[in-house]
């Protein structure tokens, strides 16, 4: 499937209008042209070009906020480490680039699709088998792109027919109609007698649509309508196609491991310039390969999510008493580093360190406790404070350690270096790369990024039985994605144990906390608390806003109002399509 984005150069002489700038308020140009279809290598390309829209607005120049992992800046776990983010400041407008970009990329791809699925049959000379194949995957990719639009906006315009964009000029339809076309859409694709169940490791079409991908995404459609039992029958058809848990979570996101039986769905990259991942670039730190960016981070409110090895809840006051109730600043004192020198004691005390309790020769190895004995995947998923990372020095191997003040690197015993050495922040270790063998440009990364891999339907499956009540139930899927974290299991036998699940509503809880902990910089958290309509409480209420790892709030966030739980139509569609109506709450 890597080997469809070889193609992108040559589809971008056949298609016009897949170049754009997308704050422009001016219309696309036409689609395809009339010969786009009419033999078996240009049907390949003109599909290939829909999964090419995957990837718009990947951009190496500075981060774009499009991507999905960048999307966890507004999840629990996640921040970005300016704090000027207009959606979390509560100023955003209906003309910020976030909402024009998203509409435009997402219909650019529904455009795609609709000219693939209009023109294969009666233009391609493929076989038959062939073409069917291919409509099924348009069908899904079209899905998929209403899904995303209806996520957030909750009713759009609705287009099943080759257009330009120039001749959008439909109302918005209801978000229950949107959700009917995604269905069907769905539906057909999983009805393809030539669409696989799955694609084993190193079939040449792995990575593209399967039926497994189609129930997935059905499946989660039906949550968002509180569907829980035709939910949960399509997630039981992913596990009869065969996909698993991979056994090892830090490896699964490892190049080598991106084709496993949990991999269901993933964008596919190369380390070909303008066709690989960006993460390197935009949650590395200048110890990683190519001197990176670390734009996102990891907030302390997900790091602190993730439980003791045992199931029982992390708490900070086990392992500094006291430190819950002690002045944010004052608490610095406890992530010094060992032996600061009498020019970095006075500068932290006149930040308002409470010095008294330093220790010496024992900071590193107290705070050290706190990240030990914890959910593993933790330590595969955040570079904690005195942790070590496999980076580099002078472009070779180095193993660096995270932390605080910062002195210097070095080839051995060097500190992790970072963009934002005057603070210290919890970093993103996973989907970034280690050494100097693993990408060969710090834009480009290899690794395939997932969209929707096995351990997501086995959560979501649980998420739709418990909205049945059936918690033995919920609690077995829940238990396979704690097993291979190496995490005690769930039980609701023995009450004195820091595992048993109480109710239904614990039960809720703790399947919506291991999706935190589980997807962090995966792109789906934010997503989920828009759908569960918690992200007011979690990301806005008590301790919120941009902090270093002691909780010190370096910005605040803001929330603008209930109406942030949808999107507004952007601005520039509106002046295109006076048939749009504002979502409320919104200024027109």
């Amino acid at each position: 499937m890597k080997k469809i984005f070889l193609f992108i150069s040559l589809i971008s002489v056949v298609l016009t209008g897949c170049q754009k700038d997308l704050l422009d308020t001016t219309p696309y140009d036409q689609l395809s042209s009339e010969n786009m279809w009419k033999t078996d290598n240009l049907t390949d390309l003109g599909v290939n070009a829909i999964y090419q829209a995957l990837r718009l607005d990947q951009n190496t120049g500075s981060a774009s906020g499009l991507e999905l992992y960048q999307y966890d800046r507004y999840a629990f776990g996640g921040q970005q480490r300016d704090g000027t983010d207009a959606l979390l400041m509560g100023t955003i407008t209906p003309s910020n680039g976030l909402f024009s970009n998203n509409w435009r990329n997402f219909y650019e791809g529904v455009i795609r699709a609709n000219d693939a699925i209009a023109n294969i049959p009666a233009k391609s000379p493929s076989p038959d088998a062939k073409k069917g194949r291919l409509l099924a995957e348009s069908k899904f990719l079209r899905a998929y792109f209403y899904f995303r639009l209806n996520q957030v906006w909750k009713g759009v315009p609705i287009y099943l027919e080759p257009l330009r964009y120039d001749e959008f000029t439909k109302g918005r339809s209801t978000e229950q109609q949107v959700w009917d076309v995604v269905l069907k859409d769905l539906s057909d694709a999983i009805a393809e007698p030539n669409l696989p169940n799955k694609y084993a490791k190193g079939n040449a079409n792995f990575g593209r649509v399967t039926k497994s991908a189609a129930y997935a995404l059905r499946g989660k459609v039906y949550l968002y309508l509180n569907k829980w039992a035709e939910a949960a029958a399509d997630f039981a058809q992913v596990q009869t196609a065969g996909h698993a848990l991979f056994p090892d979570y830090r490896m699964l996101f490892k190049e080598i491991n991106e084709q496993s039986d949990e991999m269901i769905f993933s964008i596919q990259n190369t380390g070909i310039v303008n066709l690989g991942s960006t993460t390197q670039f935009f949650c590395g730190t200048r110890s990683s390969f190519g001197s990176c960016w670390n734009t996102y981070l990891v907030s302390p409110n997900g790091v602190d999510l993730f439980e003791n090895a045992d199931g029982s809840r992390f708490n900070w006051d086990d392992i500094i008493p006291g430190f819950s109730t002690m002045n944010a600043r004052a608490r610095q004192v406890y992530f010094l580093r060992d032996n600061l020198t009498a020019a970095e004691r006075t500068a932290r005390q006149n930040l308002g360190a409470d010095m008294t309790k330093y220790l010496p020769t024992g900071n590193e190895a107290r705070i050290r406790q706190a990240f030990a004995s914890r959910d593993p995947r933790l330590a595969a998923s955040v570079i904690t404070p005195y942790s070590t990372y496999n980076g580099i020095f002078s472009n070779l191997p180095a193993t660096v350690t995270s932390r605080f003040p910062f002195r210097a690197e070095a080839a051995t015993n060097g500190d992790l270096r970072t963009d934002t050495q005057a603070e210290f922040y919890y970093l993103h270790r996973k989907f970034v790369y280690e050494g100097n063998a693993e990408l060969l440009n710090r834009s480009f990364g290899p690794i395939d990024f997932p969209i929707i891999r096995y351990a997501d339907v086995l959560l979501m499956w649980a998420e739709a039985l418990v909205e049945q009540n059936d918690i033995p139930g919920a609690i077995q899927r829940v238990n396979l994605v704690r097993a291979r974290a190496g995490l005690t299991a769930l039980q609701n036998t023995d009450p004195t144990k820091p595992t048993f699940v109480s109710s239904q509503s614990n039960m809720r809880d703790r399947v919506r906390n291991e999706r935190r902990v589980e997807f962090l910089n995966e792109g789906i958290n934010y997503f989920d608390e828009l759908r569960w309509k918690t992200w007011k409480d979690t990301k806005f209420g008590g301790a919120n806003g941009l902090r270093s790892v002691w909780g010190q709030n370096i910005a605040n966030y803001t929330w603008g109002g209930d109406h942030f739980y949808s999107w507004p139509i952007p601005q520039a569609e509106i002046q295109i399509n006076p048939n749009l109506v504002q979502n409320p709450g919104w200024p027109n």
